[in-house]
């Protein structure tokens, strides 16, 4: 069960926080509905399969799996009309690790920051370059952004 929490980034005060290099990630989507979503992703070296059920609030069934890196490439070029590229920073805060995604390409500028619990009402501290909460707002979905 994946259970997270998604805000927008305030880009100023991002900017001025130390962190450490980010991954590429190139992500596309084989299955898009809202009962389900099968994704390809590469990440930095590896590649990965994931597979979500519909989301619940904040909540949804996952199953992910490491696949060689070549295999996703080769899914991805032979199978994936769009894919969404960005770059992702895990950044430790408190006891969590928040994963801050910088968008490139035709959602250049865009910047969400995510954070996995084991509870849906789990404590967490907020950092200070967190801003507007948008964790069940659709448009806000990457299975969604691949759309606009």
């Amino acid at each position: 069960m994946e259970i997270e929490r998604k805000f927008l980034v305030d880009k100023v005060l991002w900017a001025l926080q130390a962190k450490p290099p980010g991954q590429k990630i190139i992500q596309a989507y084989l299955v898009n509905t809202p009962e389900k979503t099968i994704r390809v992703r590469t990440k930095g070296t590896k590649g990965f399969l994931t597979i979500k059920g519909p989301t619940v609030g904040i909540s949804r069934t996952e199953f992910e799996y490491e696949i060689p890196l070549q295999e996703a490439e080769d899914i991805i070029q032979q199978f994936a009309v769009q894919c969404i590229e960005k770059v992702r920073y895990e950044i430790t805060v408190g006891k969590h690790v928040w994963e801050v995604d910088e968008f490139y390409g035709k959602h250049a500028g865009l910047m969400l920051a995510e954070i996995e619990l084991s509870a849906e009402d789990e404590v967490f501290e907020l950092p200070e370059w967190v801003t507007l909460e948008v964790s069940e707002d659709v448009n806000y979905f990457n299975s969604n952004l691949i759309n606009k």
